[in-house]
């Protein structure tokens, strides 16, 4: 199979593998998810002669850093605009949640958002990617034992996060018989 074959077949059937990494880091802005996974095909295509056989680790590797550069440009953009006083507070838009919009396990998510960038990602091949750790280990840029050990520590530090936000939760009563 030539390169140029090799990266359609990885496009068709990695496409939206990779665009659903994108919209769940990126909380679904789909126009900036859709820009990021272009970059992402960008980059597989000018790589397409380094596309391993099985490729999508490797993409989830090129998306990490697609994004990463992503995130850098919408923040130097967001800056701007907010010196240029367009933002959304000076034009009187603001949205309030109320007391009780609290989602369900809104825990979890608290406890996940208090890790590194570094932990989190882990933690999201794994979970919402469902990587086994030789994938992660191509996802991240690094060997299967090192990968192996960074989701161990993720998964501890995320455990103890989780004791420490998680809702308390009411002793059972012992029965007395």
């Amino acid at each position: 199979m030539s390169n140029d074959e090799t990266f359609a077949a990885a496009y068709r059937e990695h496409y939206w593998a990779v665009s659903r990494y994108v919209a769940r880091r990126l909380d679904g802005r789909m126009s900036e998810v859709e820009e990021v996974v272009a970059e992402v095909f960008t980059v597989a295509w000018r790589r397409r002669a380094d596309l391993p056989a099985v490729p999508l680790p490797w993409l989830y590797g090129v998306a990490r850093n697609c994004l990463a550069n992503a995130v850098r440009g919408y923040g130097r953009r967001r800056r701007l605009v907010d010196r240029m006083g367009n933002d959304n507070a000076a034009h009187g838009r603001h949205i309030v949640d109320s007391p009780d919009t609290e989602a369900p396990g809104a825990w979890v998510h608290e406890a996940l958002a208090r890790l590194s960038a570094a932990d989190q990602e882990v933690l999201r091949l794994t979970a919402w990617e469902e990587l086994g750790v030789d994938e992660l280990a191509v996802a991240l840029g690094c060997g299967s034992r090192a990968a192996s050990m960074r989701l161990h520590r993720a998964r501890r530090r995320l455990r103890a996060e989780i004791d420490r936000v998680s809702p308390t939760t009411v002793p059972k009563e012992r029965s007395h018989g």
